[in-house]
This record gives structure tokens, C-alpha cells and sequence, in this order.
């Protein structure tokens, strides 16, 4: 597996004629002949990863992690100034369960991951404390925490979940009302720990969003990452997700309804770094709406060490009305031979007009029926996450994106 490419231009001095890349110019790697300068990095493993926005270019929206982003709408977040202060958080207490605002010393910050694109450097650079929510107990427990109105400036945030050696949880981060947010969320699942987050987007209509979430999985452990976007006008949560332990196991849950004018993005990885470990990625959309755009791209790699692997990943987008775009890229890299299983599929369509159809002929009429087949299709994602509190509201939120289908 190649190493991760650096800014550091060769060495070796060029002749007249040829043009070595500078410090800025980021995914590219040396060719194997030694001769004939560079080509891009072809793979996911390989992309160049930095702390410090310094460290990338300014976005042009040609980089691969661009390239499918409106980026001329949140230049601020991507190379501006943003504010890293803490904010507020609404949240319960449990015993088991601490919510505190930690240093940039804090030991646990930058062991999950590190940031392949600007907007995500820019927020790492940024932020001046982080919001640690660290949970214990071998029990059961669940904890929600929602933050509201963050206004209309640009901003930085950093969060850390940890969920120490066999402890249980689910994690609910709830996000509504304004913001321009750029955020990382470090994820760390102890020795046979089982956790799951849930972060849920239903921010108003003008709010935009980029976040990145890095988790890291230990041995024996289990991680289920559900991301849930209903409201904003650009929202981007992109989960990276490290089996690092022999046995650990990761589902990744996606849940996206994107009307007019919305761009809703998730680009999902998932490193197979352990001996067996397992993995299932299922993200589901629907659109409605002249220019509601969604992004779905999933990298997995099954790397050397990670014999045993089991793993798939599957997309699947309903189009409800004309004039919507839904991009849907599965990839997969696998370095060894002795795995279980590995695959991936994809899927755009409209409604199944044999489902339609028998519905109308038991009397439905043709709006219900539209109702019960999105609701159906989107259910399956709702179904996992374990709140039932926060399932059956979800539920209702669909209902309310589905009656703007009715007349269409």
C-alpha cells in the first residue's frame, strides 16, 4: 500500500525542460521509473493529509474531493477566518456520560484522523476547544445533544466521542436552525465497546455544512455511523471510518431527502486495516424539486493486513420529480486474496410503476401510494438507528418532505 504522498517537492534538481510540482500541488506522486515525473494518486489510501490549511492550496473545485461541490459557495469556510470559540450545547446528563469542552492539548485530538481536504485543515486550524463527549458503563444508554442557531458567520468546530473499552452507547448529535460550519468529529471506539452516532441535519434553508468525521475502531469493537440529512442548503458529512482492530465491525447508515435548490454530499471510506473485520455501508435518497442535487461517493480499501475481510457497500436514489441530479460513485480496492466477501452496487431510478399500480388497484389513491413507496424505501435506514424516540420523529419529518411531492 503506498504511503500517503507529502508537499515536499524531490529532490532531484530538473532540467530546463521539464516542470516538477511545487509545495502546493497536492495529490501527485512520483512514477515508479524514476524518470518521467508524476502521475496522480490513484488511490483513496494514498491522498496527501495535513493538520495545517496552510499545508493545501486554495480550492479550485478540480481536486477529486471538490470536484462534485458547489465550492464557489463557501469559500469562507474552505480559506477564510472562522471562529473556533465553544458554543452552546443542549444536552441531559447521565452518569455514565461526560459532556466537557477540552484543550487542543487534549491527548485523543488527531488520533482518529487527519484532514485530506482544506475546509476540513481550515477548521482543524481553527478551532479553540474541543467538545469531548466521553462515555463509560457496560449499560445501555443513550444521550442526545443538539446545537441551534449557530448564526450566520462562518465557523470552526472540533468534537471528540470516545467510547472506552466495553461500554455501550448511542450518540445523537442533533443539528438545527443557522449556520456556515466547517467541523471534524473524532470517533473512538475502545476494546469491545458498541456505539453507535447518529448525527441528524435539519438546518434552515440557508445553512451550509462541511464536516468530516474520522473514527477509529478497536479490537472486537463495534461502530454504527448513521448520518441523516434532511434540511440545509449545503450539507456535506463525509465519514471515514479505520478497523483497526482484529475483529472490529462498522455499519454505516445514510438517510438524505434533498428538495429544490438543496446539495446534499457524503463521501464515505472505509479502511480494512485488521484481520477480520467487517463492514456494510447502505445510504439511501430521494430527490424532489428543480435543482436538488445529491453526492454519494464509497471508498473501500481492503488492505494486506486484513485478511478475513467481510464487506459491501450499496447506494440507492429515488428521483421524484424532473430537473434533479443524483451522483452515485462505489469504489473498491482490495490488496489480498484471503477475504470473505466484498462488493458494492449502485442504483438511480424513479418509482416502480408495478408498485404504483398495485397499490391503486386496492383502492390507494395514486398520492398515497407515491407516500407509502418513498416512505417504505427510506424506512429501512430509519428502522436501524435504535432510538425509537428519535426513529418515529424522523419518520414524521419524512412525512412533512414527502407532502411537497403532491401535485408533481
Amino acid at each position: 500500500m503506498s504511503a500517503a504522498s507529502t508537499s515536499t517537492a524531490p529532490t532531484s534538481s530538473p532540467t530546463s525542460s521539464e516542470a516538477l510540482p511545487t509545495a502546493e500541488q497536492h495529490g501527485i506522486k512520483e512514477h515508479s521509473d524514476g524518470r518521467f515525473g508524476f502521475v496522480p494518486v490513484q488511490t483513496r489510501s494514498a491522498r496527501f493529509k495535513s493538520f495545517d490549511v496552510a499545508d493545501f492550496p486554495a480550492v479550485t473545485g478540480r481536486e477529486a474531493v471538490w470536484k462534485l461541490s458547489p465550492v464557489a459557495k463557501f469559500t469562507d469556510l474552505t480559506g477564510g477566518v472562522l471562529d473556533g470559540s465553544a458554543y452552546d450545547i443542549d444536552t441531559a446528563s447521565h452518569a455514565d456520560v461526560d459532556v466537557s469542552w477540552v484543550d487542543r492539548a487534549d491527548s485523543r485530538i488527531g488520533t482518529a484522523g487527519a484532514p485530506e481536504e482544506r475546509a476540513a485543515a481550515n477548521a482543524w486550524s481553527s478551532f479553540e476547544a474541543a467538545l469531548a463527549i466521553t462515555v463509560s458503563g457496560e449499560e445501555a444508554k443513550e444521550v442526545t445533544l443538539t446545537r441551534a442557531n449557530l448564526g450566520s458567520a462562518p465557523r470552526a468546530a472540533h468534537t471528540i466521542i470516545e467510547a472506552r473499552p466495553f461500554s455501550q452507547a448511542v450518540v445523537i448529535l442533533q443539528n438545527t436552525g443557522d449556520a456556515r460550519i466547517s467541523e471534524n468529529v473524532e470517533i473512538i471506539v475502545g476494546e469491545s465497546a458498541n456505539l453507535t452516532v447518529v448525527t441528524v441535519q435539519e438546518w434552515s434553508a440557508d445553512a451550509v455544512q462541511l464536516a468530516n468525521h474520522f473514527a477509529t475502531i478497536g479490537r472486537d469493537a463495534r461502530l454504527k455511523h448513521v448520518v441523516v440529512s434532511l434540511g440545509g442548503g449545503i450539507v456535506r458529512v463525509n465519514p471515514s471510518v479505520h478497523l483497526a482492530g482484529q475483529g472490529s465491525d462498522t455499519e454505516l447508515f445514510g438517510l438524505y431527502f434533498a428538495d429544490a435548490g438543496q446539495h446534499l454530499e457524503q463521501q464515505v471510506y472505509v479502511n480494512h486495516d485488521a484481520p477480520n473485520s467487517r463492514s456494510r455501508v447502505t445510504y439511501k435518497g430521494a430527490l424532489q424539486g428543480t435543482g436538488a442535487r445529491t453526492v454519494w461517493i464509497g471508498d473501500v480499501l481492503i488492505g494486506r493486513t486484513a485478511p478475513g475481510t467481510d464487506s459491501y457497500e450499496q447506494n440507492r436514489n429515488l428521483v421524484l420529480t424532473e430537473g434533479t441530479r443524483a451522483d452515485s460513485i462505489p469504489n473498491l480496492e482490495i490488496e489480498t486474496g484471503d477475504i470473505l466477501g466484498a462488493g458494492h452496487a449502485s442504483a438511480t431510478g424513479r418509482f416502480d410503476d408495478e408498485q404504483l399500480f398495485y397499490l391503486q388497484s386496492r383502492g390507494i389513491g395514486e398520492i398515497e401510494a407515491r407516500r407509502l413507496v418513498v416512505r417504505g424505501f427510506l424506512s429501512e435506514i430509519v428502522q436501524h438507528i435504535g432510538s425509537k424516540p428519535l426513529e418515529e420523529r424522523l419518520q414524521g419529518a419524512i412525512e412533512d418532505e414527502l407532502r411537497g411531492t403532491e401535485g408533481n
